[in-house]
């Protein structure tokens, strides 16, 4: 199948990783209506993209607890629409799903604060070191289009944070760079997302994430890499796992 060229500048080399470039929403004096906007649009973009229905059924349903409470940690849970998703998710089948979603960044934690509160659903302005210097745990334990953002060092830390904060299992979703995801992303959100980050973050994004080699390569032994689809990337670990 031959892709359309996206719309603009050509499209970029996406041979490597490009840890240059940088989203516009990390700029702590970056527009805020706009960010806000982004915010409030990565509902409908992660449901599109991120496949977070399927990943729920798949890797996170089965170990909810059928008659008593199951903890999910959320890490860089931005403005919370994963949050309040699984919980609401879970809740239609039947399960106690208690959620907290953490985020460093004041502005994303606020407006998550601001949402309509949902069921088992709570915030947090906090990094995942701080939760595991305080002694807690939780039994789940995701992140949705973090793992691009981190360096080797970020993701490292990350990753043993996650080990020792999920009693059971971690699932880290993102992005997997690839020139169809590059070329579809640009086109499809070409005429839709206007007045925020989402275009061009989403491209930058791209551009910085992994490919499934790639993601192997970097992290320790224990941690499984899943390529779903021509976009997506799981990467999962078990409790117990070496």
């Amino acid at each position: 199948m031959i892709l359309p060229r996206p719309p603009g500048p050509l499209a970029p080399d996406l041979t490597e990783r490009d840890l240059r470039a940088t989203e516009q929403m990390d700029d702590p004096h970056c527009d805020l209506r706009m960010l806000e906007r982004t915010y409030a649009q990565f509902r409908l973009i992660n449901a599109v993209v991120a496949g977070w229905r399927a990943t729920y059924r798949h890797q996170l349903r089965p170990h909810l607890h059928p008659t008593g409470v199951t903890t999910l940690l959320d890490v860089g849970s931005g403005g919370g629409d994963l949050s309040r998703a699984l919980a609401r998710w879970a809740r239609r089948d039947g399960f106690d799903l208690r959620v907290t979603g953490i985020d460093p960044d004041p502005r994303a934690h606020a407006w998550a604060r601001r949402q309509p509160p949902v069921e088992g659903v709570r915030f947090r302005r906090a990094l995942s070191s701080t939760l595991v210097s305080d002694g807690e745990s939780f039994d789940l334990v995701v992140s949705n289009h973090l793992l691009h953002h981190l360096d080797q060092t970020q993701l490292r830390g990350l990753l043993a944070d996650s080990q020792r904060l999920a009693r059971t299992a971690v699932v880290h979703s993102d992005i997997r760079r690839g020139r169809a995801a590059y070329a579809l992303f640009s086109v499809g959100t070409l005429p839709v997302f206007r007045g925020s980050f989402i275009r061009e973050d989403g491209l930058t994004s791209i551009r910085r994430s992994y490919t499934a080699g790639e993601l192997r390569a970097a992290v320790p032994p224990g941690w499984d890499v899943t390529a779903l689809g021509p976009w997506r990337l799981l990467l999962t670990h078990s409790a117990g796992a070496l």
